[in-house]
This record gives C-alpha cells, sequence and structure tokens, in this order.
C-alpha cells in the first residue's frame, strides 16, 4: 500500500513547472489519464505513458501511423453509400515493458511499501523519467530509475534505460525485457466505440532470438499489413550476471539475472524499433527493421538518447528461438538514467 494513499484525492495531479509536466506521486485512480499526459510520440511511432513494469495499467498502448486493421461494418439493411468495412488503428507490439523480480517478488506498486514516485514529462529534453523506491512484501527496499524516449530523427526507434540498486542490503533481482504482441484490453463499458476493439488482431509470422537481440514480425488478418519489432540491449552491471533471450509467437524476452550488493547497479539501455509495410512480403519488412540498426553507429554513453542503435538482427524463419549472451562488467559510476527538468530562462519586464 502506498504511503500517499492516505492522503485526500483532492490534492492536484501534477505540479506547475517551466516545460515540464511532474506527477510528484502516484494516483491510482486517475491512471488512465496520467497515461495519456505521459505519451510520447514522433508522429510515426506513439508510446502511451504505461508503467515500466506493464501493471497496473489503464489502457496498455503502442501504435503505428498508417498501421490498422479492417473490421466489418454490418447494416440490417444495405443500400448505396453505406460503408462496409471500417478501419482500427490496432495496438502494436509493446516494446516498453521492463519486469523487475527482488528476492522472487515482483516489483508491482499495489504491493509492498511505495516510498517514492516520480515521473517527469521534460518537453524539452523529450523524454519521461520515472524514480521509485519501493519495498517488496518480504523487505527488500530498490531504487528503480528509468528514462523513455522515442527519437525525432529516427522515426522508428526508441529507447529505454532502465536502472536498478539496493538501498541498505544486498538483493538478488532478475529483469525481464520482453516484446508482447496481442495484448489484452480492458472493455469499453458502455462506450459504443468498444465495438471497434479487435483482440488478437496480430498473427505471429516469425521470430528470432540472437544474443541480446529479439524480432518479431506480424500481420494483421484483414489489412494486408505487415510489421516487425525488434529490441536490442546494452547491458551493465556485476560480473555474475546471467542473460539469456527466448522468443515465441506472441512474446519476445530478454532475462537478466544477478545479486547486488549496495553501492552496486544494474543498468540495461534498452533500443526498440519498428519496421512497417503495406503488403509487402515479410523478408523486405524485416530488411527494413534491420536497416535502420545499420543506419548508424552504436552511440556511447549518454550520446544514446540522441542517436540511434546500430545493432544489426538475424532474419530468418524459426519456430522457436533461444539464445545466451556473455555478461559483461561495468565500472560505470553515478546515474546515467537521471535526468531534470530545464527551466525556462526568465524573462526581463517589457
Amino acid at each position: 500500500m502506498s504511503e500517499h494513499e492516505s492522503q485526500g484525492a483532492d490534492r492536484p495531479v501534477f505540479s506547475v513547472e517551466p516545460w515540464c509536466v511532474r506527477e510528484p506521486e502516484l494516483r491510482l485512480d486517475r491512471l488512465a489519464q496520467t497515461e495519456s499526459v505521459f505519451s510520447l510520440s514522433n508522429g510515426h511511432v506513439g508510446m502511451r505513458g504505461n508503467l515500466d513494469e506493464g501493471e497496473p495499467h489503464g489502457l496498455p498502448g503502442t501504435y503505428l501511423n498508417s498501421f490498422y486493421e479492417q473490421r466489418p461494418l454490418p447494416h440490417a439493411e444495405t443500400a448505396y453509400g453505406y460503408p462496409e468495412m471500417g478501419q482500427t488503428v490496432i495496438n502494436v507490439t509493446n516494446g516498453k515493458v521492463i519486469r523487475l523480480l527482488v528476492d522472487d517478488e515482483p516489483l508491482d506498486v499495489r504491493y509492498g511499501r511505495l516510498h517514492h514516485h516520480e515521473r517527469i514529462l521534460d518537453m524539452r529534453a523529450g523524454t519521461l523519467t520515472r524514480h521509485v523506491e519501493w519495498t517488496s512484501p518480504a523487505d527488500r527496499r530498490i531504487k528503480v530509475t528509468s528514462v523513455r524516449m522515442v527519437s525525432l530523427t529516427q522515426r522508428a526507434v526508441a529507447a529505454i534505460c532502465y536502472e536498478v540498486e539496493p538501498v541498505d542490503e544486498a538483493v538478488r533481482v532478475v529483469a525481464q525485457s520482453e516484446l508482447v504482441a496481442n495484448e489484452a484490453l480492458p472493455g469499453g463499458g458502455k462506450d459504443p466505440r468498444a465495438s471497434a476493439i479487435l483482440s488478437s488482431p496480430l498473427v505471429g509470422e516469425e521470430h528470432v532470438a540472437n544474443g541480446t537481440k529479439v524480432l518479431l514480425l506480424h500481420r494483421t488478418r484483414q489489412s494486408g499489413l505487415r510489421m516487425a519489432a525488434g529490441m536490442s540491449h546494452d547491458i551493465e552491471g556485476p560480473e555474475s550476471m546471467a542473460i539469456d533471450t527466448e522468443s515465441s509467437k506472441d512474446v519476445g524476452r530478454l532475462t537478466v539475472a544477478t545479486r547486488l550488493e549496495p553501492g552496486q547497479r544494474l543498468r540495461i539501455v534498452k533500443y526498440i524499433s519498428y519496421g512497417w509495410s503495406s503488403g509487402g512480403r515479410a523478408p523486405r519488412c524485416t530488411t527494413r527493421w534491420s536497416g535502420r540498426w545499420r543506419a548508424r553507429g552504436r552511440p556511447a554513453g549518454r550520446a544514446c538518447w540522441t542517436s540511434s542503435a546500430s545493432t544489426s538482427t538475424t532474419s530468418g524463419r524459426a519456430r522457436t528461438s533461444r539464445s545466451t549472451a556473455t555478461p559483461r562488467s561495468s565500472r560505470r559510476s553515478g546515474s546515467g538514467c537521471s535526468t531534470s527538468c530545464r527551466r525556462a530562462p526568465a524573462r526581463s519586464a517589457a
């Protein structure tokens, strides 16, 4: 239960600051609204401001410009001018999810004790930053910092920097970075637009896991559109990290397991890329996806927030895929994920 839950619901959800929108505490009763406010988009890729762990959520959503599915529009009587088909923008493969287990207890803000939760939308930097301090039901306290962005220079690329560290004692953590297709969406109740919500609109065609990279390829059932979603990772942490990658038709997952002592940190930089086309064959769509990763050299350090990733993917058909990567150690100090809102310059009086 949150320490702030007992405080009145009349408090403002956001603080007023120049160039940024700050949510100083989590309000589960306003979760759907804050997900809309904290959305990130560049006109081609749009991501709702869902929590990193995926749950709880008001409405999960990741959307691609002009990627839709067709649905029939039945009429009691046919007549000239009555449309026979409608189009619905669909929720595509979700690449935002990074789940965390702390000594086998999943991070869930509804359980344990939530000491601090803050989200900041920096409208100058184009980033969504989240700070969490949480104690698990097993009394293990951790800090989590994440920064999310959608590139304004590479239209199909997004990135997430995710850091976790113990507060007062050693903990064993397992982080799971995922691609999830055909997510279950909440019903619309009495909203007549709820009939436009399509269940499982994507049909899996291909999935590949290779090292720290995963690729999922899907198509729509009626509109004939195809899309590929891929993720790649840079991982820094203790020497004892164990890294495993797997994929299936609708889920791709990279798992990192390690033990963190006080003062140590696990840092995952997740690069997400999408490719989509109308009526293209599967190899063409995957080639577009991998080409976006080859377009630029791998960014270094903090430059990852202004450049796209450059790891290439292995394309090909596979019914099941699984890969284990070699862990890398980290000598990095300080938090590369943390960011703060920059104040607008003061204006002189006329």
